[in-house]
């Protein structure tokens, strides 16, 4: 994987190197940011050869004495050479207890540049944002999109191919198992429960861990579904756990910071009023939903909606739920000062179908781009000025 290049996060960062910023690479475990993180260090080698590169790779035993600021700043001492640009390159840096107090040390001295993975989205928060304000840039990585998929697996661009990125998702390292149900999501497993006791239940204390993953299946189960933390905490007590509201949006902000869901807040088409009362819920791998509550035909949609969400987002929008009045637009994105309205259906078997997914969108009387995604074999290409495009042609072509 180290060899298959993730071309789209290296233009991202490419700017930045060797300027005077920490450079701060954020994601779900198991995305693929170590790997990055030495495609980095490579691209730094390239440009100055003399240079000396420190790497410390956190889930590695050879560091794991380095456990606070204190360690960590020894360490890198002892590593650095006064008279070379010296890089600094840290892997999974939140497992390094007060790390910010390491990083404003490093940043204080004009020969280092540095470079950090980790996996909280919280990671910069607190302290280290008041110091660090404006010196610091943050890029987060997603599973592999559709085109990197294709890439990584050496898959051609066609419906097999599709269905295995609907069913197993876009972590990188699949590319090394068989493309078997039960062995990807045995792995799949495995990184949600990394997630969920290292991540979260470690992280926060949390001794109510049954609860905890109830609620991730609670999720899991109803995807692109409006709830909100009373839904939520009613469903739970009619199957005997009784959780307050507030202790259940506590902890779905405890799976956002792990990168484990995406919350997505509901907008008015016309007002452009934001709801602070029922969000949808996305998983950033549905493959790891997939894995947890099993790959069934009657959520089809739910994925749908999930692999088209992560695609907008990998792709740099800015994502809400449309509303008007009764009727719901699945996604309003903006990006740059112009808008794209997306709706996401399984198949359009009829007219009545055809009415509620394109009529939605035809009620929005803007100049704005309206496309329906859904797997139907043939589509309508245009219906009233409305794109209609097959799901793997959305995700070859729409960016």
């Amino acid at each position: 994987m180290k060899n298959i290049k993730r071309e789209y996060y290296l233009k991202k960062i490419e700017p930045f190197i060797g300027k005077g910023l920490i450079k701060v690479i954020i994601g779900q475990r198991r995305v693929g940011k170590s790997f990055l993180l030495l495609q980095i260090m490579e691209m730094v080698k390239e440009r100055d050869s003399s240079s000396n590169n420190i790497l410390i790779d956190k889930e590695k035993y050879e560091f794991d004495e380095i456990k606070n600021y204190n360690n960590l700043i020894k360490y890198v001492q002892k590593k650095l050479s006064p008279d070379k640009k010296n890089n600094l390159f840290i892997d999974e840096i939140q497992d390094i207890e007060n790390f910010e107090k390491a990083l404003r040390h490093f940043y204080t001295e004009k020969n280092i540049d540095i470079y950090c993975t980790g996996s909280n989205a919280n990671l910069l928060s607190g302290e280290l944002a008041t110091y660090l304000s404006g010196r610091y840039i943050e890029i987060k990585v997603f599973s592999l999109s559709w085109n990197e998929f294709l890439q990584f697996h050496k898959l051609p661009n066609n419906k097999n191919s599709l269905e295995k990125y609907i069913n197993f998702g876009g972590l990188p390292f699949i590319k090394h198992l068989p493309f078997e149900e039960k062995i990807i999501f045995e792995y799949l497993n495995n990184i949600y429960s990394t997630i969920i006791y290292k991540d979260i239940i470690a992280r926060h204390n949390i001794r109510n861990t049954n609860f905890l993953e109830n609620l991730v299946k609670f999720t899991a189960n109803n995807v692109g579904s409006i709830l909100s933390s009373k839904k939520i905490s009613d469903y739970l007590k009619s199957q005997k756990i009784n959780i307050s509201p507030q202790i259940v949006l506590t902890y779905l902000d405890y799976l956002q910071q792990a990168f484990l869901i995406f919350k997505v807040k509901r907008a008015d088409i016309v007002g452009k009023k934001i709801f602070e009362i029922g969000e949808k819920y996305y998983f950033e791998d549905w493959g790891i939903k997939n894995a947890i509550v099993g790959y069934k035909q009657l959520h089809i949609n739910q994925v749908l909606e999930n692999i088209v969400f992560i695609h907008l987002i990998i792709n740099s929008y800015n994502v809400t739920i449309g509303k008007s009045g009764t009727k719901e637009i699945d996604f309003i994105c903006e990006r740059d000062g112009t808008k794209v309205y997306i709706q996401v259906a399984y198949l359009i078997p009829d007219e009545k179908v055809k009415l509620r997914e394109f009529g939605n969108l035809l009620d929005i009387k803007d100049n704005y781009r309206k496309i329906v995604v859904s797997l139907d074999e043939y589509t309508l290409k245009n219906y009233k000025g409305i794109e209609h495009l097959h799901l793997q042609e959305f995700l070859t072509n729409f960016t």
